[in-house]
């Protein structure tokens, strides 16, 4: 990409080392990283979890876990060497020279003040003798600067009042609100939808050229970098093990773990016809529509799900996709009955479920199991894993004994050995995790399995194996699955069918090489045209 002209580093690590605690799988969380962005470019640094790069950005605004320490080399932001500065420089740098985007918005931002005032607090710290009028003006500027609509309004609203893609507009607001000379964005779109994604990595080329800093972007999407990069940095378990211009790391990386990362970005393969079978789940004209007040005091009307209709044949895997908003994660939720339409049908078997109660519910969330997109909040933290595989089982009055064989059985099905059953959720990585959340889903049998944003938040390669261990799993098992996702990359590679939702409506439905390939309605077409780094 082409950012303004190249007038020097604004960023320069050179030789960063930080020490982790005694007992961590590795003494070094960064070991030698030398790291340069120059204004007006991006640089991205790639790796998958635990590579560091987190950490780095976290040391470069002295934002380090109590247990991770500094243990050589230097960070300089316009030639200032930061690592010297005591806590009241420290402070004047953040927000005013450097500044942070981090991956969710919503807990970047406090739910109990409006937008404004939010942004506003950043000149009453760094800028506290500028007058009212000025600060107010500069607030709805900024609001205007990152694209969001009326922002003389939108100053009043309120962060659950807004989209993910709109609070993290009001986030990036924040960061250039002092024209700082380098802005980090943590995973600033890993949460977002394809085309909102696109709009965001669009709107960072576009400040470029409009403020004279650079942009230091950490990800684990290729796809992102190459959207937008100018030079990459590859890193792996702490170390820089490749960097220099972003064509020239996308077309001929010269190490093997870039190469692994690439190879691991969805391609499009899709698969073989599915010979017919009759449908386990058929949804019949469903809607549910909630009732809202906008940050003007506006009362509306959303129609969440408006006149939704389709089949799931048995052992197929269908993908829903689209925006957010779009209805699809309502649905998922209405399909488990998490949710009560106000009309329509959702028949398992012949039989509506959503007129069901009691025990013939209880019955019904047992043949259909949900898998959510943090494994992390979706477990109990203080049970063991061992407890969380047999507790659905038991509940459902399946024996003890038979219960604990089946839970050794699936944690050596999903890849984990027996002893992982001793052990608590915090001791596992957030892949690993996902497989314990899929083994607890299939503990209970299920004939569907639900499964919304479940590798959304994974780094490419363990997205690969979770999406791997669900083909083997489907094929040795036979349940049949809805897939939610926004990246219709990863839609390509696992689903049979393809739904397409659009304001709580199905705009297409089809095979899944006929959707994303010749898919006839413009929002599809659309979507397929916002994925990063193109098809």
């Amino acid at each position: 990409m082409t950012g303004t002209p190249d007038t020097g580093p604004v960023l320069s690590i050179d030789a960063l080392s930080l020490a982790l605690p005694p007992g961590a799988d590795r003494p070094l969380a960064v070991d030698g990283a030398s790291i340069e962005v120059r204004a007006g470019q991006i640089t991205c640094i790639v790796g998958e979890s635990g590579s560091g790069k987190s950490l780095t950005a976290a040391a470069i605004m002295d934002l380090l876990p109590e247990a991770v320490r500094p243990a050589g080399g230097a960070i300089r932001v316009g030639g200032q060497d930061v690592t010297a500065l005591d806590p009241a420089g420290m402070r004047a740098l953040r927000g005013n020279r450097v500044a942070m985007v981090f991956q969710e918005p919503m807990t970047a931002l406090d739910p109990s003040m409006r937008i404004g005032d939010q942004i506003r607090e950043v000149f009453a710290i760094h800028r506290p003798r500028m007058p009212r009028a000025e600060v107010d003006a500069r607030v709805t500027g900024l609001l205007a600067d990152v694209g969001l609509p009326r922002p003389d309004r939108m100053r009043l609203a309120w962060p659950h009042q807004l989209s993910g893609g709109q609070r993290q507009r009001v986030v990036i607001a924040m960061a250039l609100a002092l024209d700082p000379m380098l802005v980090i964005a943590d995973e600033p779109t890993t949460a977002l939808d394809v085309t909102t994604q696109a709009q965001i990595l669009a709107l960072f080329r576009d400040l470029l050229a409009r403020h004279s800093g650079g942009i230091l972007l950490i990800t684990h999407d290729f796809g992102v970098v190459a959207e937008v990069a100018d030079h990459v940095v590859v890193m792996k378990d702490g170390r820089v093990v490749e960097s220099g211009p972003a064509a020239d790391i996308l077309k001929a990386p010269s190490h093997p773990y870039t190469r692994a990362l690439i190879d691991a970005v969805p391609a499009w393969r899709f698969r073989p016809p599915r010979p017919e079978a009759p449908p386990v789940i058929e949804i019949r004209d469903l809607h549910l529509a909630y009732r809202t007040v906008d940050f003007m005091g506006r009362r509306s009307e959303v129609k969440a799900l408006d006149g939704v209709s389709l089949d799931l044949a048995r052992g197929e895997t269908l993908g829903i996709v689209g925006e957010s908003g779009s209805g699809k994660s309502t649905l998922a939720r209405t399909l488990m009955a998490f949710e009560r339409p106000q009309a329509g049908q959702v028949l398992m078997n012949g039989t509506d479920v959503t007129r069901q109660r009691g025990a013939a519910l209880r019955a019904h969330r047992r043949r259909v199991q949900m898998i959510f997109q943090d494994p992390y909040r979706s477990m109990n933290p203080r049970q063991r894993i061992g407890d969380l595989l047999t507790e659905g089982p038991l509940h459902h009055g399946t024996p003890r004994a038979e219960a604990a064989a089946k839970a050794r059985e699936l944690m050596r099905a999903v890849g984990l050995g027996e002893d992982a059953l001793a052990r608590f959720p915090h001791e596992f990585s957030g892949g690993q995790r996902q497989r314990i959340c899929i083994a607890r889903a299939l503990a209970m049998a299920p004939d569907v399995i639900v499964a919304d944003e479940v590798v959304s938040a994974l780094d490419v390669s363990v997205q690969r194996q979770v999406l791997e261990l669900f083909e083997q799993l489907r094929a040795e098992l036979g349940f049949s699955m809805i897939f939610v996702t926004h990246d219709l990359r990863v839609a390509a590679n696992i689903c049979d069918r393809i739904a397409v939702m659009q304001s709580g409506r199905i705009v297409e439905i089809g095979p899944a090489e006929q959707i994303m390939r010749h898919g006839t309605a413009d929002y599809t077409r659309r979507l397929v045209a916002s994925i990063p780094g193109g098809p």
